[in-house]
């Protein structure tokens, strides 16, 4: 199978060889499959999530909010919310701190993207 890429991948491609984070290209593209693999396993779950959802309010199952509770529900939602989204900060400041090589390929990606959408 053969791939083209765009210039800027191909150069985020080399400089994160140039840099130790990949031997080869296919390094890079091995590992960019393998997370599409991971996003689209994760979009199934969620897809058959909220179709068990919407067949268990087509049962019926479901409970009406009166639109005054949806102000306390959507601040209960926020309050369960917000210690995880602290703990998943945390962990990738940490693994930015941790991974010096990694933080600057993730930096010098970001700059590809700025250049990119200019």
């Amino acid at each position: 199978m053969e791939i083209r890429r765009t210039a800027d991948p191909e150069a985020c491609v080399r400089h994160a060889i140039e840099s130790g984070r990949f031997h080869r290209a296919q390094d890079a593209v091995e590992e960019a499959i393998s997370l599409w693999e991971e996003r689209e396993r994760k979009r199934a779950e969620f897809l058959a999530t909220l179709d068990e959802a919407e067949a268990s309010l087509a049962r019926g199952e479901g409970r009406v909010t009166p639109q005054e509770s949806l102000g306390y529900l959507a601040e209960e939602v926020k309050q369960r919310g917000r210690p995880r989204l602290a703990a998943e900060q945390s962990r990738r400041q940490w693994r930015s701190a941790s991974h010096p090589k990694l933080r600057r390929t993730s930096m010098i990606y970001l700059v590809f993207r700025r250049q990119r959408k200019r």
